[in-house]
């Protein structure tokens, strides 16, 4: 039988455990929730074209949704993945609130990199913009978290070398882990925490051009892309962003029932710092 322990050890990363609160200190390239973007000179505000609450197919802007201080947050990187200068900035478009298993809901997320700090300035929203995805700005408070897979991740090569979930469980507590589904979990980085499945085959058939939203688009997957999936996905994927709810007096903004939003980017393309084929997954409950 294979030893759950050992193989779960062999999986720890680092992650950048999240709390979001009220509190901001809006300074020019300051890490924070919401509030408006700090933006270099001739940043041009993205737009995806989906279909929102009120059915229209149009153009529409993406929310900015957070911003992190690179040198600020790089004290907590312990794996060195991500740049140690500049400004990591995030966006999503929430109107339409694309799920990701469409090759189209590609554009309805956008992450960029503003490498120079001390060029930037607060960005004016677009006109067109509601005003209820104007979203607050609120403080981020950040610490250091070891992460490991979570059962379908692990479930991935391994499906056939453990007998259930409560092997895995008891496994994971051995390493003083709590196993109890946290009612909040934002983070940077590490392992996914998902809500429902798997989500880095998600990310690779969907870059390959497969429609995943139904069963029908699942077996239309031909054997060989699955395999590499399989075998692959969960080390050439990494979540560099997970998002709960976000709740603070009055606001409140929640994806799905209950979900979360995910930023996925490739090893390879977090290596280059090419942030520009991130690709997003929402679940929920």
């Amino acid at each position: 039988m294979i030893d759950i322990k050992k193989e779960l050890i062999k999986t720890v990363r680092n992650s950048i455990r999240l709390r979001i609160a009220d509190g901001a200190e809006q300074t020019v390239g300051g890490t924070r929730f919401g509030g408006a973007p700090d933006i270099p000179a001739g940043f041009e505000w993205a737009y995806y074209e989906g279909e929102g609450l009120d059915h229209d197919v149009k153009q529409r802007p993406l929310a900015f949704i957070a911003q992190f201080d690179l040198e600020e947050i790089s004290k907590y990187d312990a794996d060195n993945l991500l740049p140690k200068t500049g400004v990591l900035s995030f966006f999503y478009e929430l109107d339409s609130q694309r799920w990701g298993y469409d090759p189209d809901d590609e554009g309805c997320v956008r992450v960029y990199w503003f490498d120079d700090k001390n060029a930037l300035h607060r960005a004016v929203f677009p006109d067109d913009l509601a005003e209820y995805y104007r979203l607050p700005a609120l403080k981020i408070d950040i610490k250091s978290e070891k992460s490991y897979q979570s059962f379908q991740d692990f479930l991935l090569q391994r499906e056939k070398l453990i007998e259930n979930w409560d092997e895995f469980d008891e496994a994971l507590s051995s390493l003083n882990v709590n196993t109890e589904e946290e009612e909040n979990t934002s983070k940077l980085l590490g392992w996914a925490d998902p809500i429902q499945n798997n989500m880095t085959m998600q990310c690779e058939l969907v870059s390959r051009g497969y429609y995943l939203g139904n069963p029908e688009g699942w077996s239309e997957v031909t054997p060989l892309d699955r395999q590499e999936a399989e075998q692959w996905s969960a080390e050439d994927w990494l979540p560099l962003f997970q998002l709960d709810t976000v709740k603070n007096g009055d606001f409140e903004l929640m994806f799905g029932d209950c979900g979360r939003i995910y930023f996925y980017i490739r090893r390879d393309d977090l290596e280059k710092r090419d942030f520009s084929n991130v690709w997003l997954i929402l679940q929920c409950g």
